[in-house]
């Protein structure tokens, strides 16, 4: 059984909000450019192979090269270097299976620059969406030995998304709790609502009874 470890924080790593200026510069430029090569070459091979070749078999396999390379590059570089933030899983004496994430703050200042953090949540969110509508046009069009190459591709986007978003958010713990807090106050707000309605309620006016 997979269990959740707590987001861990480090003192000397980086918080949002904290990326050091000058705007508009890239202080990492070699790593925000792998961080968007690999997505975006993928994405240009599945739009233009049928261009270039008619065999499935091969697109299927660079396309898949090519995604597998860009959720590497994503989750063990690009994100920890351009947003100090780290996700990852490691299996226990046990045989368990943990999931790590992990958020900088505070000292890495001056080493990533606020572009690079607007260029990798954007990408982050904007290429999993492509994918899906693509998806749904592969779907639609009863095109399913392409649907499976979209949803590979689906899948690995998405689990960087949702790694890097759990990173974002904090302990596991935390966002369950503040689930729960919220549907807590949603319930006890009408409650209170039907209460006051109940005492606030005009009763019921009959008319006066006739008698024969």
């Amino acid at each position: 059984m997979a269990s959740n470890v707590p987001l861990l924080d480090n003192d000397d790593t980086l918080g949002f909000g904290e990326e050091d200026e000058p705007r508009g510069k890239l202080k990492h430029p070699f790593v925000t450019l792998f961080h968007l090569l690999f997505r975006v070459a993928s994405l240009v091979v599945y739009e233009l192979c049928g261009w270039f070749s008619n065999s499935f078999i091969s697109s299927f396999i660079i396309i898949v090269i090519l995604l597998s390379m860009d959720f590497w590059t994503v989750k063990n570089i690009s994100g920890r270097i351009m947003v100090g933030l780290r996700w990852w899983n490691y299996i226990d004496e046990e045989g368990q299976s943990h999931w790590v994430f992990e958020a900088k703050k505070g000292g890495l200042q001056g080493r990533v620059s606020a572009m690079e953090v607007r260029i990798f949540w954007l990408s982050l969110f904007v290429f999993p969406l492509i994918w899906s509508v693509l998806l749904l046009v592969a779907v639609f069009t009863w095109n399913f030995k392409w649907a499976m190459v979209v949803l590979i591709a689906v899948t690995l986007s998405g689990s960087n998304l949702y790694g890097y978003i759990r990173c974002k958010l904090g302990k596991s713990e935390s966002i369950t709790s503040s689930f729960k807090s919220m549907a807590t106050g949603l319930v006890q707000k009408q409650m209170f609502s039907n209460m006051t309605s109940m005492f606030t309620r005009a009763p019921p006016t009959t008319g006066p009874s006739t008698t024969i």
